[in-house]
Parts: C-alpha cells; sequence; structure tokens
C-alpha cells in the first residue's frame, strides 16, 4: 500500500497529496532528485517525505532524517529513526532535501546549521507554473488543486462526454480556465490543452468525438486530468460523464464524478450474472508503477484476495476481467477491491447482450468504527438513503445493500417505500444481514414513487451512518440497464449529529438545494426524479424552482414545482420547458435545481429512442 495520506472526513483533502502527485510535478521530481548529491538526508517537517518517496521511490540512498517535533525523535520516518534538526550541523550531509512546499523561511532559519558544502533544496521545483496557480502566494491553497481523473474513451464505436457547469463563478470566481491532459492506454501523454470557461455560470462539455477530431487523435481509452485555474468556493471538480455509442448502437450510461482522493479499499462492485461480462477498469493516479499483485479482488466478507497479476504503468490504464480472478463467483455476490490507494474511484464495465454500461464503486472507509450512540439519537428516522423506483410497466428496480467501510461487520436494515405524494407504503423489515451476504431483492410491486434504506436496530446489529447501497434498473422488453451507488445521509432537520445534516455551503444543517441537471441532446432526452427524504418532519411541500440555462450561463425560463415532504417527482425538462427554449439551451445547457427551504437528493440520466437509457445520482454545489 502507498505510505501517502489523501482524504478523511474530518480533515478533508490533504493538498500536500495532490501537490505531489500532480502530472506536472511529477514531471520535475526527476530534475530535483538529479541535483542531491550524497550523503542525502531529509528534514521532513511536515511529515510528507513518505508520501514524497512512496510516489518517487527512485530517489538518492537516503541516509537520514531530522524532524523538529520533538515527539518524533526516535520514531520511524521514511526507513531510519527521526533525529533532531539541530543535529545537522555534526552531520556528513552533503544535502539536505527539506520536504517542503514555499520553503524559503524554513531554508533561512536552518541555514547556520549546514554542514561545510551541504546544499539545503526545497520541494519548490515541484510546484506549478505562475499561470495555474489560482493564489500565486501560497502554493499549498486547496484552489491551486482543483483537480479530477475522468475515464476517457473515444474507441470501438463508444464516446464519453463530460458534462458540467461553472459553480466557481457562485463564489465569485472569473476567468477560470481547465488544464487539460489526455492519457492514452499505456499511460503515454497524447495531447496537453486548455479550455476557457465563460464567466458566469456556463456549461462546461468535453466530448471524446470533439476532442478526437480537434488535435487528429488516434481512437483511445485512457484517462483525463482536468485542473481548474483561477476558482473560487470549490476545490473539487464535479462532472457527470455520459457514456454513449458514437456508431449507433445501443449502449449509453452514466457516472458520477471520479473522487480525487485514491482509498484502501473500494466496495460496490457487483459479480456478473451468468450471461454478463464485468470489467474492471484500473487507472494509475500517479506517476508511479503499480506492481503486480498490488491490488487484488475478494468478494465481500470472505478475506480471501485475489491478486490482480499485471503491473499498470504510470497513469496507465488496465481491463481487469473479474471473471478471470473469481471465476465461480456470480450474482448476487459482492466484490471488494483492495486498491492499496493507487487508483481515483475506478470505474466498472458490464457488458450484456450486446449492450454496454459503466458504473463505479465507492470508498470503503477506513476511519469509520461502529457508533453505539446511534440507536438512541434522537432524530425521528436517522440516517437514509434515498432511492427512485421507476415506471414498472418498463422497468425493473432492484437493490443491494452494501458495506462501504473496512469495520462494518453488520447491517441492521429496513426499506421503507413511499408513493410520490409522500404516503409511506410499506415498511420491510430486511434483518441485521452479515457482511457477506447476498440479499439482492426487486421492488415490483410497487410502480414509481421512492424507496429509503434506514437502520432498524430491532435485532441489534451496529451502524456508523455510512449505509450504501447498489440499485439496479432494468428495461423489461430489451435488457438494457443502468446502475447506481450512494449513501445515507439525515435529511431536513434542524438538529444536527455529527455533520449531518450536509451542507454544501457553512455549517451543518444543510437545509437548501442546488442540484444541476443535463439537458442531453438532439437524440438523447435529459430526466431527473428528485426525492424529498426527512428523518423528522419538515415543510409539508418543497418550494423548488427549475432554472433553465443556456450553454453561456444565460438564465432562459423558470417554473416553480412542489414535491411533497417523503414524496418524489420524475421530470423531463422538455415537458416543463418550450421546446424552442431547450434548443436554445444548447449542447452545454442545463437546468439547476434550486430549492432554499428543504435538501432535495436526485438521480439523473437520459434515454433514447432505442431503448436505451442510463442513471446515477445527481452533484450540487
Amino acid at each position: 500500500m502507498l505510505d501517502i495520506r489523501t482524504f478523511d472526513n474530518r480533515q478533508g483533502g490533504n493538498v500536500i497529496y495532490k501537490a505531489l502527485s500532480h502530472p506536472l510535478a511529477a514531471e520535475s521530481v526527476a530534475c530535483l532528485y538529479a541535483r542531491l548529491r550524497g550523503p542525502v538526508f531529509l528534514f521532513d517537517p511536515d511529515n510528507i517525505g513518505a508520501a514524497l518517496l512512496a510516489l518517487y521511490p527512485d530517489a538518492p540512498e537516503i541516509a537520514g532524517v531530522f524532524v523538529q517535533d520533538v515527539t518524533a525523535l526516535g520514531a520511524p520516518r521514511c526507513g531510519h529513526a527521526a533525529r533532531a534538526i539541530t543535529d545537522l550541523a555534526t552531520s556528513d550531509a552533503g544535502t539536505l532535501l527539506v520536504c517542503a512546499f514555499d520553503a524559503a523561511p524554513i531554508l533561512a532559519r536552518i541555514a547556520h546549521l549546514l554542514p561545510q558544502g551541504c546544499e539545503a533544496i526545497g520541494l519548490d521545483e515541484l510546484r506549478l507554473p505562475e499561470t495555474m496557480l489560482t493564489n500565486k502566494a501560497r502554493a499549498l491553497d486547496p484552489l491551486n488543486y482543483a483537480t479530477n481523473f475522468v475515464f476517457f474513451r473515444e474507441q470501438d464505436g463508444l464516446s464519453t462526454r463530460l458534462v458540467s457547469a461553472n459553480y466557481w463563478a457562485g463564489y465569485g470566481a472569473r476567468g477560470v480556465r481547465l488544464w487539460l491532459r489526455l492519457f492514452d492506454a499505456q499511460g503515454c501523454v497524447l495531447r496537453d490543452w486548455e479550455e476557457t470557461v465563460p464567466n458566469g455560470a456556463a456549461g462546461i462539455v468535453l466530448d471524446s468525438a470533439e476532442i478526437r477530431a480537434r488535435f487528429g487523435l488516434p481512437e483511445f481509452t485512457g484517462q483525463l486530468f482536468l485542473h481548474a485555474i483561477g476558482v473560487a468556493g470549490h476545490d473539487v471538480v464535479k462532472y457527470a460523464l455520459d457514456t454513449y455509442a458514437s456508431d449507433g448502437g445501443p449502449s449509453l450510461s452514466c457516472t458520477h464524478d471520479a473522487n480525487a482522493w485514491p482509498a484502501d479499499r473500494y466496495a460496490g462492485l457487483p459479480a456478473p450474472r451468468a450471461d454478463e461480462r464485468v470489467i474492471l477498469w484500473v487507472q494509475n493516479s500517479h506517476a508511479t508503477e503499480i506492481p503486480a499483485g498490488a491490488m487484488s479482488l475478494d468478494r465481500m466478507g470472505a478475506e480471501h484476495p485475489v491478486a490482480v497479476p499485471q503491473s499498470v504503468p504510470p497513469f496507465a490504464t488496465l481491463a481487469v476481467e473479474v471473471a478471470d480472478l473469481l471465476p465461480l463467483l456470480h450474482w448476487p455476490a459482492q466484490i471488494e477491491l483492495r486498491a492499496g490507494r493507487h487508483v481515483v474511484r475506478p470505474r466498472y464495465e458490464v457488458v450484456r447482450h450486446g449492450r454496454r454500461r459503466i458504473a463505479h464503486v465507492n470508498v470503503e472507509r477506513a476511519d469509520l468504527v461502529p457508533d453505539p450512540a446511534l440507536p438512541g439519537v434522537p432524530l425521528g428516522r436517522g440516517y437514509l438513503l434515498p432511492f427512485p423506483i421507476l415506471p414498472r410497466a418498463r422497468f425493473r428496480t432492484s437493490f443491494q445493500p452494501t458495506p462501504m467501510a473496512e469495520r462494518q461487520s453488520n447491517l441492521p436494515l429496513r426499506l421503507d417505500v413511499f408513493a410520490p405524494d409522500g404516503r409511506c407504503l410499506e415498511q420491510r423489515f430486511l434483518g441485521c444481514l452479515p457482511r457477506g451476504h447476498d440479499l439482492a431483492a426487486d421492488l415490483d410491486g410497487f410502480d414509481g414513487g421512492h424507496a429509503e434504506l434506514v437502520y432498524d436496530f430491532r435485532e441489534g446489529g451496529e451502524g456508523d451512518g455510512w449505509l450504501h447501497t447498489l440499485v439496479r434498473y432494468e428495461d423489461r422488453a430489451n435488457g438494457h440497464a443502468a446502475e447506481t451507488s450512494f449513501g445515507a445521509h439525515v435529511y431536513n432537520t434542524l438538529m444536527t449529529y455529527r455533520g449531518e445534516p450536509q451542507s454544501y455551503r457553512g455549517a451543518p444543517p444543510g437545509l437548501t438545494t442546488r442540484l444541476f441537471l443535463k439537458l442531453g441532446d438532439a437524440t438523447r432526452r435529459s430526466f431527473t426524479c428528485l426525492i424529498y427524504p426527512s428523518s423528522l418532519p419538515w415543510h409539508e411541500e418543497s418550494r423548488t424552482r427549475l432554472i433553465l440555462h443556456s450553454a453561456a450561463g444565460e438564465v432562459l425560463a423558470e417554473q416553480d414545482i412542489r414535491i411533497a415532504c417523503s414524496g418524489s417527482m420524475m421530470i423531463f425538462p422538455d415537458e416543463i420547458f418550450p421546446r424552442a427554449q431547450i434548443e436554445a439551451a444548447g449542447l452545454g445547457g442545463y437546468v439547476l435545481i434550486r430549492d432554499v427551504t428543504c435538501r432535495l437528493f436526485g438521480y439523473h440520466g437520459l434515454m433514447d429512442g432505442q431503448g436505451g437509457f442510463s442513471l446515477d445520482h445527481m452533484f450540487g454545489f
């Protein structure tokens, strides 16, 4: 496992990790290492030396490590027992590598301690060019590293299209630019370029077919690295990614952004049915090779991982056939990926009857332990995991609860089903499911509306608030399918508990909505399933406004709707707004779903004229 710190829910993202792992920083490491003359010592005031050496292991031999924290003296650090920085003067250091950005003040403080002929070097050679820094005064400002990866493909009749919006404009940003680097399957750079984002709430579209044609590229399946410059408010690049058949075939799917932080484990990977192939796309997020055997697949709860036998070059993409590693495993078994912090949230592809669909696994939390107070917390129905039930005449809806933390040994669950008008139709106790359960239940008894998974401790069990499920939707006539997975939150109460209800702006409780709904194109209609979940009684109806934006960010029209508390609504924008306005919005146009009275949750997708459809959860900002 890579010795790196990436993200936790207490402190958020580790900007030092992003600074070290940036593809441009990777290009500068070789020059930095070439300057080091032995004996080489590290000064590691912020404990980032291990991450540097993990991401770039070709460093010259390290002779020792100095620290300034007295409590760290003698502790293991980069293969050595940490020594006091005051010992530097009596060392034989030829070079002191100071593991810090903006290192000038540190270098000035220790200059008098340098042995004769010793040079002190900071990490400023890895600093991004000035033109790529949002905050030029502070290299490690999180806004300097608004980055993410995208699974990007233009091959074998399949294309990908990223859609998003300039949500940074809502926080005052102007002059936003995207710096992009496209890697092929071998990790080679196909192209670097920049895109200018119009000021204001403009749409963003990156289409693999258009990009390939613009730059005269060969076919590719790889990853696109995005770096947003000049942003404000958010250091996360959020997007929806459509995969569509550019050759007129039947494939169509949608997936969420990549979650830019590598994790130890991921869950939510389904085993294939007898007539399916499941392909896990492993995309190396770093400039160092993933060694053969460093990643593995395991049946959830089995604790018998099977190693991925191939190595993966820097920034390369590898297709792993799940059945090659786990040939006896079939749906409804579920699979855990042990990723060793080498990749951001991976995608998987299901191939069935000539149709392909892409979905994503989710980060399995390593920092969570069961919360003994949870059964008695006075939050009504507490943590809720809402998902839509699509119309029964066309679709079959099924779900599979998914462990999503390493120490979840059981899942005590109940299913609550609601009509669109908020009436509770059924409450079904699912039991205290073991970690390795194979429950996958359909909802054929219900027509539309939505369901919510909640904790139910009537037979004991434990909970930590990180409740997840995979939801699968299948067209009864043609077998086309889509699937999505997401987690539980506390919704629509003034009372707060451990950061819930979450808020996109400010401190909890989050009681407002700002969701992004793409519009699709000439051959594919967009839709959304909006849900108004509520842990405790809240307003009887939402006060929701649908705001149609053009690709340039201009507001073209607005429409108010009402959703009952614990109710839901399925919406097609082309049934809400006149056709002329939808056409005027253009490719890159979108609907902003806004509500200042309650927090809605939503799913979105596309439908085409061939019976294809896609669906995944929405993002907000």
